[in-house]
């Protein structure tokens, strides 16, 4: 199966965090950064915000585990 590219409103409710949040963070080298798809349009690669959530489970369990 190939890459699959998900846009903003996908990003948001995987992730559950808002599009301002979200681009503060990419801004901040804290979030993956979207990829151009058009002219206009932009989006994320799913395995890239998959691996974003890993992440952030793991850091959350070593915070705990202290």
């Amino acid at each position: 199966m190939g890459k699959q590219i998900l846009r903003m409103p996908a990003v948001c409710k995987k992730t559950g965090r808002g599009r301002s949040a979200i681009y503060v963070d990419i801004a901040k080298g804290m979030f993956p950064p979207p990829i151009k798809i058009g002219e206009r349009s932009s989006g994320w690669i799913e395995d890239e915000i998959e691996q974003w959530i890993e992440d952030r489970i793991a850091a959350s369990r070593d915070v705990e585990g202290i």
